[in-house]
């Protein structure tokens, strides 16, 4: 008999967030991890001696606020600095734009740029607050299975397509436009309409290509851009901060609440692949060769990753796996944790004291069409000349990541072709980012210590991010909603009996937002009552 109700596989923030809401419904959970430490991609690990820093993600904002309550992340003494503005945009021609603070103060930076862009700005976040708004409801619902043919959920589905319908036929006729026009176009199309200031532009297109391998003109990137404006810091709807100590603050402090919720977490042990009988998931083995059974298995995993390294083929129905094959996957980011002996100088805005524009989110990317052009790069070469860098220096806001007067940043890099061969070309890479931020810093290449790379391939390797996908899968038309991972199979539950998806791979994708977790927790839970 099993000892455990369910097994989780992978302890990221998902997984974890899974565990603790599982554990809360009365059921007996363990949680397997490969690494050595909690967290996933949201962990704060040291990079250099003396130095840590946030490993991978980042930054704080689409964690959902019920998530942090629910699992007294706040209580256990999780903390989030706001950032002064949003975004800092050195420009080639030595001005700088501050974007994203209050609105007046926005209007007034944005009105030396283009008195019209000023004007328009309230429209514009009047739209993107309407579609933000129409769309968060779903955040933390499971949506319609729909393709029935191959899961039949019964009425739930019913009644999920029937409320989704509802509200989208309340909509007023704009708002119906925009909703489809969010799903459908470019963020640079959806931009261009309403903007002509090319660094505004750019701070908002950043949105629609960070961790999003494509130009910022193709077709459906504006969902990925309003998928970034679903967030909120300290109860600030679209506002950006960091968690003190780093991502992985947030991911220990969960850890700590499901083990006080009796939640067992067994770290360095790798699964190897789940273990079906008779159509069903009854537990996993484990690199070691270990078995552990369970009533259920969820997998915190990228779907490509369960089901062609875990899940054996024949287990699968032919058009589930064919569907697998096709899922896409592949971020085309570069990641690169950097230790400094003072903050950057930057040339249109000197000082290395500290600034509030040290304090927020630092793009070098001066237009679209220079975003555009870093992508065309990448399907050329592999990799961006000239890559699109968002810079972080969390150290600014937070002494316990760096010795006393040095700091640590963290470089977020776009366009950088997934499947290209990341052991040639990854020096070449670091040396492009390198370049970019010299261009604008002077003083860079000197204050560098020590720095930690990870190319697509280091993040496949390392964290399992297949194809290097921070998002376990593009946030695509076709990989949204009741098609992600797979139409059919959108519930959180695969083809397999026992076996569920709580990951970034589910519904509503990826971010550091903990609702995969929550909503896949619930339907264990009641398949499991």
């Amino acid at each position: 008999m099993p000892r455990d109700d369910v097994l989780i596989v992978g302890a990221g923030h998902n997984g974890l967030t899974c565990a603790c809401y599982l554990a809360a419904a009365g059921l007996k959970v363990r949680v397997l991890e490969r690494r050595a430490v909690v967290g996933g991609a949201a962990v704060t690990e040291e990079f250099h001696p003396g130095f840590r820093n946030s490993t991978l993600s980042y930054t704080v904002s689409l964690l959902h606020p019920r998530v942090i309550r629910d699992l007294r992340l706040a209580e256990r003494g999780l903390r989030i600095v706001e950032r002064p503005f949003s975004n800092f945009l050195p420009l080639p021609d030595g001005r700088a734009l501050k974007f994203g603070g209050d609105l007046a103060t926005s209007q007034a930076e944005v009105a030396r740029f283009s008195p019209r862009d000023a004007a328009r700005l309230p429209q514009y976040y009047a739209r993107l607050d309407r579609l933000a708004a129409t769309l968060k409801r779903w955040v933390l619902e499971a949506p319609p299975n729909l393709g029935g043919a191959f899961i039949v959920q019964g009425w739930r589905d019913a009644l999920a397509a029937a409320r989704l319908l509802w509200q989208f036929g309340r909509l007023p006729q704009d708002g119906q436009r925009d909703l489809i026009d969010v799903f459908t176009k470019s963020a640079g199309h959806w931009l261009d309409a309403t903007f002509e200031c090319e660094p505004l532009k750019a701070a908002l297109g950043w949105d629609a290509i960070v961790g999003n391998y494509a130009s910022p003109y193709a077709a459906g990137c504006a969902y990925v851009l309003l998928h970034h404006c679903f967030g909120e810091v300290n109860g600030k709807p679209g506002i950006w901060g960091h968690a003190i100590g780093g991502m992985g603050r947030i991911t220990e402090l969960m850890a700590d609440e499901a083990r006080a919720r009796g939640v067992r977490i067994d770290l360095e042990a790798p699964v190897a692949r789940v273990l079906i009988e008779r159509g069903r998931a009854v537990g996993v083995v484990l690199e070691s060769g270990e078995t552990i059974r369970a009533r259920a298995v969820a997998a915190n995993v990228n779907p490509k990753l369960l089901y062609q390294r875990m899940v054996d083929r024949s287990e699968l129905p032919a058009q589930f796996a064919d569907a697998i094959d096709r899922y896409r996957c592949g971020s085309g980011a570069f990641r690169i944790n950097v230790a400094l002996s003072e903050l950057p100088d930057f040339a249109c805005l000197p000082g290395t004291h500290a600034q509030p524009h040290h304090a927020s989110g630092i793009l070098f990317a001066p237009s679209l069409g220079y975003m555009d052009r870093a992508w065309r790069d990448a399907e050329d070469t592999g990799l961006a000349r000239s890559p699109v860098v968002e810079m972080l220096i969390p150290s600014v806001v937070d002494d316990s990541l760096a010795p006393r007067g040095a700091h640590v940043a963290s470089l977020f890099c776009q366009q950088f072709k997934p499947d290209a061969d990341w052991d040639a070309l990854r020096g070449r890479a670091v040396d492009a980012i390198f370049d970019v931020v010299q261009s604008y810093c002077p003083n860079f290449r000197r204050s560098l210590l020590g720095w930690r790379a990870y190319s697509p391939l280091d993040l496949e390797r390392e964290f399992g991010l297949v194809g290097g996908d921070i998002f376990h899968g593009q946030l695509a038309l076709d990989q949204l909603f009741s098609l992600r991972p797979v139409l059919g199979y959108a519930r959180y539950r695969g083809p397999i009996a026992g076996l569920y998806h709580c990951g970034s791979g589910a519904h509503p994708g990826g971010g550091v937002t903990g609702a995969p977790g929550h909503n896949a927790a619930r339907e264990i839970a009641r398949d499991l009552a």
